[in-house]
């Protein structure tokens, strides 16, 4: 829960407030350059640093604990046995990834996250019998 607060409030916050500040979104600056040109505008060449460098930690470690997430679940789902195979398709994404256009990158993220919402709302359906006994139950007290 903190990483959550400090991405979510902190930096996001802190981000939106430069950004806002400069006046590069004024100027039509693409979306994948506005934050790296508004550190700039703001600290000079040391704010381009800045955003490269939480940038690069950032994808690093965004990349460590997706795949340790991934990796659990495939051990949940199939056994220690596809944590192999699991790294070399997770390796091979990353390389490829890395290779196309961030448009497609950003939109088959998007895509993919969406897709995560099948499964929960079916789990959902599924249990809300469940939860409604639960609910009443502890209602009753």
């Amino acid at each position: 829960m903190t990483q959550t607060f400090i991405d979510t409030l902190v930096v996001c916050t802190m981000t939106a407030m430069v950004i806002l500040t400069s006046h590069a979104w004024l100027e039509g600056v693409a979306p994948g350059q506005l934050t790296s040109v508004t550190f700039g505008e703001t600290l000079g060449h040391a704010g381009v640093v800045i955003v490269a460098v939480a940038t690069a930690l950032f994808a690093y470690s965004t990349l460590i604990g997706w795949n340790y997430y991934g990796e659990k679940a495939i051990e949940y789902l199939a056994g220690r046995r596809a944590i192999a195979p699991y790294r070399v398709v997770f390796v091979a994404v990353v390389i490829v990834g890395a290779m196309m256009k961030l448009e497609f990158v950003w939109n088959f993220s998007d895509l993919m996250n969406g897709m995560m919402a099948i499964p929960n709302i079916v789990g959902l359906l599924l249990l809300s019998k469940v939860v409604k006994e639960e609910t009443e139950r502890y209602f009753k007290w």
